[in-house]
């Protein structure tokens, strides 16, 4: 890494810049940042220089450390990264769906704990809707995240159409409203589902949580592959309480929770529920 700008950078961007950037993110969000990640974080943060008016990295870290609240959220907002998709690894909602389906104790919450823009959330509220016949169906979805820019889009629930073509037909005339005249090209979620998602901002590293009723389910997907080991098992380790002895907890496909075998066991198909011998 060269200590000075380049013609492909506009700012001096050095060794010492990455690793406090790297070290700040770590020590408030939890999020593990490898050498691989040095043009992202360069570019992303570079935004926030121009936006501030500041000429270098160490300018813009010293107004991050004094304090500076909206700052600070910016700074985590660019460097949270958000991928998401309606129906996102499709077969949970079918294991969510059977799962509803045979729920007797009501009504069912649900957390989904790295909501991103609500395409998730969403999609967990639609199973809901068709696996229990109707927008009256006994579910609240909880959608948390960290990015506070990504939970106003998912309050709002707009969505460029394109978002929602490998939906169905059906699905799109049930859940969504197509935009007019000047939203042509936007559909927006029906207000009966939204009213059956609550966003809020939550980190995930804040010692205590607001959620604070049992959990009929958690979906905590593509999220611990940001945090290293220590982190992932705390993180695991203050959900299980919170899930009940009979809930399913949901992590991307990429993720296994070989390391925290004394709290969850595997079910299925990255899908996992209270481990016996941690109960």
């Amino acid at each position: 890494m060269t200590d000075s700008a380049t013609p492909q950078r506009e700012f001096a961007f050095s060794r010492r810049d990455f690793e406090e950037i790297r070290k700040m993110i770590h020590e408030h969000a939890g999020i593990s940042l490898s050498d691989a990640k040095e043009d992202m974080v360069y570019s992303r943060l570079a935004r926030r220089l121009r936006a501030t008016g500041r000429r270098s990295f160490q300018d813009y870290l010293a107004l991050i450390r004094s304090g500076d609240a909206a700052e600070w959220e910016a700074f985590v907002n660019s460097l949270t990264t958000n991928l998401t998709d309606f129906f996102r690894e499709a077969h949970h909602f079918h294991i969510l769906h059977d799962f509803l389906k045979t729920r007797r104790e009501r009504p069912i919450t649900i957390w989904s704990s790295a909501s991103s823009t609500g395409e998730e959330p969403y999609s967990i509220a639609m199973t809901a809707v068709e696996a229990l016949g109707g927008f009256n169906a006994p579910v609240k979805v909880l959608a948390s995240d960290l990015d506070t820019n990504v939970l106003r889009k998912g309050r709002e629930g707009a969505y460029p159409l394109e978002r929602v073509a490998k939906l169905s037909e059906a699905r799109q005339r049930q859940f969504f409203l197509r935009g007019v005249g000047d939203n042509t090209g936007m559909v927006k979620v029906k207000p009966e589902l939204q009213t059956m998602v609550d966003f809020f901002r939550l980190n995930l590293l804040d010692p205590v949580w607001s959620i604070r009723q049992p959990l009929d389910a958690i979906f905590c997907r593509n999220v611990m592959i940001y945090f290293d080991k220590p982190t992932q098992y705390a993180i695991l380790k203050k959900m299980k309480p919170l899930l009940k002895p009979d809930g399913l907890l949901f992590v991307g496909h990429s993720e296994a929770l070989y390391h925290a075998t004394d709290l969850f066991k595997l079910r299925g198909q990255t899908v996992y529920e209270h481990a016996r011998s941690g109960a």
